[in-house]
């Protein structure tokens, strides 16, 4: 990679850049090779005695064409190192704040106008002021391990942060199937700033039946990890380096104050390069892909740059976010990635001797898709892999007529409006008596299901810092229903502690098309089942994060065994999550939750979503 600072190309048009090429906003891509993180594999003996992983601050080059950026990060790397771990093998890290200087990331809040009417497409603060308070804030951080089941001291609790000098000590019994989870960081209201900078990386959890498939490994199992970004610009245009965490306004609240919808940027970028390559070999390959943008759902497709063509026949799915998935899915089409997702991929580049790929967000509306770009060398390479038919054959799939007992929840994703102060927020509902409730009224939605009955349900909290409404029992199975009444787009939903696994995705109504009324805050007329939508083969695996889109009521089922204590579950649109679509939970031993003096809003076993 050349040191030369270039940064002067023009801040909106696609120019000429080196070798001739087209830039998109101001570089050049596929100039820079893809980097991959660094491995911490612990022994059995260190992994007893712990590790340490050191929050630093750090300069990094995003792009060859760009100034250092500067960054917090995992022990300096950008993204952080790859931690690998063994299934049972218990591992403790201490989490230490060595953070120094300013904060690293500009924040702003923007205005789409006539003369620019996609201003989140371009770098650039396009005039706005720094948003106030944003560059005083501390290094106050807290890693949470996402997709860990360990108990609620070690979960990264979202106000436990800490400040340079102290750190964070975490246990990880590492009890799980072999998968893909990923560390970040999550600090109460300035997470999104806080992963802006820098601070997330993947963690490999391996087993037995992993082992056995012998799938590629060593240099050809590498981690993707894709994440958007702006940049910001000095007074003549020139890209600066730095950080530019941009949102658009849509609208102000009751005090006066900006609401903005979540971060969307015109860089992607791939283990911190921006439009980085990878040359590959003409074999199979495995790629560990996780989403670990703010808020951007990517629909990824592999393009044949000779023919303009989606590739197909050569990229299958194995695993998703909780694990192996029973068998590989052929994966042709675009594969949609929300925020938080993690796959699972094998791609045949032996089929594709000598071609270049791109691997572009096919997303509606995208002004930058590139995303990758893989190189294929001609020679002909010997490879005994062979796709397995069978992945897991230990993985068993939950159905509505095979789930084993359990209680229901039901979480109302509201859209943005009066009621919500501007913001959309996240709902916990417990059912009531309709007799003398006027419709509509705030807080009251009532729903018919499948089955043709109806039921009222009463709003028992909205924030996070309203009273405790979600208490489990240690062991219990519950299927929690997500209704997303529309408005805001699609919420990525993620239960702390455990799996899941998706029950079915109802279809109801949603706004404006939708008898729940949004300057009430409650329905007017119950919201009618208008049946089911189909599950995706990916999303019939192990989850801790699901889609849900306007208009669905979607059901997933998952059992709370293994640790206990307080935990959150919340929108993994890191906006959404710092402005409030984030509640707690505790899982408690049954005999204790017995002796607890208060149960709130317990309507165990209650509904038929």
């Amino acid at each position: 990679m050349t040191d030369t600072f270039v940064g002067d190309a023009p801040r909106t048009e696609t120019t000429a850049g080196r070798d001739g090429q087209a830039t998109e906003a101001g570089l050049t891509p596929f100039i820079d090779a893809l980097r991959v993180p660094p491995v911490i594999k612990p022994g059995r003996a260190e992994a007893l005695r712990g590790i340490t992983i050191e929050q630093k601050t750090s300069w990094v080059r995003l792009h060859s064409q760009l100034p250092p950026t500067k960054v917090w990060a995992y022990e300096g790397h950008y993204p952080g190192p790859t931690i690998e771990a063994r299934r049972g093998r218990r591992l403790r890290v201490l989490w230490t704040n060595r953070l120094t200087g300013d904060f690293p990331v500009t924040a702003v809040e923007v205005a789409a106008t006539p003369e620019v009417p996609a201003p989140l497409d371009q770098p650039g603060r396009g005039g706005a002021e720094p948003l106030a308070g944003v560059a005083a804030l501390p290094p106050w951080v807290v890693t949470h391990l996402h997709g860990a089941l360990t108990g609620g001291g070690n979960d990264g609790w979202t106000e436990n942060a800490v400040s340079p000098g102290d750190a964070q000590l975490a246990e990880y019994p590492n009890d799980h199937r072999a998968t893909t989870w990923w560390y970040h960081d999550h600090a109460m209201d300035i997470t999104r700033w806080n992963v802006f900078s820098g601070l997330a990386g993947m963690y490999l959890l391996r087993d037995d039946e992993e082992d056995a498939l012998r799938l590629p490994s060593g240099e050809r199992e590498i981690p993707l990890i894709i994440q958007d970004r702006n940049l910001d610009t000095d007074a003549d245009g020139r890209l600066t380096g730095r950080l530019l965490h941009k949102t658009l306004i849509v609208g102000r609240d009751n005090d006066g104050k900006n609401v903005t919808i979540p971060f969307s940027g015109p860089y992607t970028l791939v283990n911190g390069t921006i439009w980085p390559h990878l040359d590959v070999d003409a074999r199979w390959y495995r790629f560990r892909l996780l989403n670990a943008s703010n808020a951007r759902t990517y629909a990824l497709q592999l393009i044949d740059e000779e023919t303009g063509h989606p590739v197909t026949g050569a990229v299958h799915q194995i695993g998703s976010d909780g694990g192996l998935l029973p068998r590989p899915l052929p994966v042709d089409g675009p594969l949609s990635v929300a925020a938080a997702e993690r796959m699972d991929l094998l791609v045949d580049f032996g089929r594709l001797r000598g071609r270049r790929l791109r691997l572009v967000n096919a997303a509606p509306g995208v002004a930058h898709p590139q995303v990758m770009q893989f190189r294929v060398g001609a020679k002909k390479v010997t490879d005994s892999f062979v796709l397995p038919a069978v992945i897991s054959p230990t993985f068993e799939r939950i159905t509505h007529d095979t789930a084993p007992k359990h209680e229901h929840r039901l979480i109302a994703l509201t859209p943005p409006g009066p009621v919500g102060n501007g913001h959309p927020e996240m709902w916990e509902l417990h059912e009531t008596d309709p007799d003398g409730i006027t419709f509509p009224s705030e807080g009251i939605i009532q729903i018919t299901g499948p089955k043709g009955t109806m039921r009222t349900y009463r709003r028992g909290a909205r924030t996070f810092d309203d009273t405790l409404g979600f208490m489990v029992r240690h062991d219990d199975w519950e299927q929690w229903s997500f209704l997303n009444l529309g408005g805001a787009g699609t919420h990525p939903m993620h239960i702390h502690l455990i799996d899941f696994q998706v029950l079915s995705r109802d279809r109801y109504p949603a706004v404006p098309d939708s008898p729940y009324d949004n300057t009430v805050g409650g329905t007017r007329s119950p919201l009618q089942y208008g049946g089911d939508v189909p599950i995706a083969p990916g999303d019939q695996g192990w989850k801790d994060v699901i889609q849900v889109p306007p208009g669905q009521m979607v059901n997933v089922i998952g059992r709370f065994h293994g640790a206990k204590g307080r935990f959150m579950y919340h929108c993994h649109l890191l906006e959404h999550e710092d402005m409030g679509m984030m509640r707690p939970f505790v899982v408690m031993p049954p005999e204790v939750l017995a002796f607890h003096h208060h149960h709130p809003g317990d309507d165990h076993g209650h509904g038929e979503h």
